[in-house]
């Protein structure tokens, strides 16, 4: 299976078939697990095997095939799914963190991400916060004993890009270990453990699904974070992936590449016809030559990925006025959807943040974030277009 090239591992990687031989994975529908004797109960308790199982919550074949796949197409050693791409979040931070630890994020993080990292505060971890995109910060926040960095590796919503390589080098050097949010990178596009991330977190309620049917998460890393440090935690506090929402993943992950790719080409193709538009203070997105860190984004993607972002004239009204008139493009707050989303950051996913706050982040009134769909483009542009003309 390691020579095995993405495609092919999306579709058949961590496979298992029941005696029934089906073609389709199937799905377990059970909390429980019966043993053939008291002392396999007892055994198993102690230190299960690859197949065996024990409780919904602690594991489930549905669930450990998607697991599989997903370590796979990341290059990791073990994955382990989670309820939502927030409870791998929470999961991946409060498994390893305890009170008198520091934490250095970035600064320019989903809104929720953010607030995870206020809990831990009220817990006594000490939370150093950077503009990601300055290496002479990350620097300046590390010391000896800083026990994790956390970053988007594409910040949610203004698209930043950070140098994960450099990140990853500045942090291993003081012995932190490197979790990555890679929702925006995606998994066609990632390439965060080769540039030195030790953990990599989704939220698989995106571009995983990307129908927007279910919620998940999945925190990918070494066989010893996963089991030793992460399994303990999440088995115990409950973020349990439901077997059903792991069998729609996999299903998902068997177009992943080719929605993806479409979905990045035509973000790329939006996002150049609509520079230097009249109605338009700023288009942002990774994979255009004028991006700050465009460079960057082409070494660690490939691509510019699936996000374009928005700056309408006119500030919030002008915004409203944009979103309102909009047809195709649908108001919402998911992203990676075959269908075309649009959100304003800045009175929804981003609502709680102090205004000054919003200020630094650039997550201006007039801001909007596009996850460009399946749709045709000439579609997209012309509903875009049309709706930019009653701003």
């Amino acid at each position: 299976m390691t020579d095995w090239k993405t495609r092919t591992k999306l579709i058949h990687a961590g496979a298992r078939r029941s005696q029934y031989g089906e073609m389709s994975e199937a799905i377990f529908l059970t909390q429980g697990f019966v043993y053939d004797s008291a002392e396999q109960a007892e055994a198993r308790f102690i230190e299960s095997g690859p197949d065996e199982f024990i409780y919904a919550r602690y594991g489930n074949p549905t669930v450990r095939i998607f697991e599989e796949r997903m370590a796979a197409i990341e290059g990791t050693e073990d994955a382990f799914a989670t309820a939502s791409g927030m409870a791998a979040v929470n999961g991946a931070l409060s498994s390893m963190l305890k009170a008198g630890d520091h934490v250095v994020a970035a600064r320019a993080l989903f809104g929720s991400c953010l607030y995870v990292l206020e809990i831990l505060g009220r817990f006594g971890v000490e939370v150093t916060l950077v503009d990601g995109t300055d290496l002479d910060q990350w620097r300046g926040a590390m010391r000896v004993g800083t026990k994790a960095v956390f970053l988007e590796s594409v910040s949610n919503p203004t698209l930043e890009v950070i140098d994960v390589k450099s990140v990853a080098e500045i942090a291993h050097a003081v012995g932190a270990t490197v979790i990555v949010d890679n929702v925006f990178a995606t998994p066609t596009f990632s390439k965060a453990v080769e540039l030195g991330a030790d953990v990599v977190v989704y939220s698989a309620t995106k571009h995983i699904d990307g129908s927007g049917r279910c919620l998940g998460g999945i925190v990918c890393g070494t066989r010893q974070f996963i089991r030793k440090v992460l399994e303990p935690y999440l088995k115990h506090t409950g973020a349990a992936l439901s077997p059903f929402n792991a069998w729609v993943m996999l299903k998902g992950m068997e177009t992943l590449d080719l929605r993806v790719r479409q979905q990045a080409a035509s973000a790329l193709g939006i996002a150049t016809a609509l520079e230097g538009h009249e109605k338009l203070a700023r288009v942002i997105y990774p994979g255009l030559a004028g991006h700050a860190q465009h460079a960057i984004a082409m070494a660690q993607m490939g691509a510019g990925g699936t996000v374009v972002t928005l700056e309408v004239a006119g500030g919030q009204a002008g915004a409203f006025r944009f979103l309102n008139a909009l047809e195709i493009v649908k108001i919402s707050n998911n992203l990676g959807d075959s269908k075309s989303i649009i959100t304003h950051p800045a009175t929804t996913t981003h609502q709680r943040l102090p205004a000054e706050q919003k200020a630094m982040l650039g997550i201006t009134p007039g801001l909007v974030r596009l996850s460009v769909g399946l749709e045709d483009p000439e579609d997209l542009l012309a509903d875009i277009g049309q709706a930019l003309a009653q701003v």
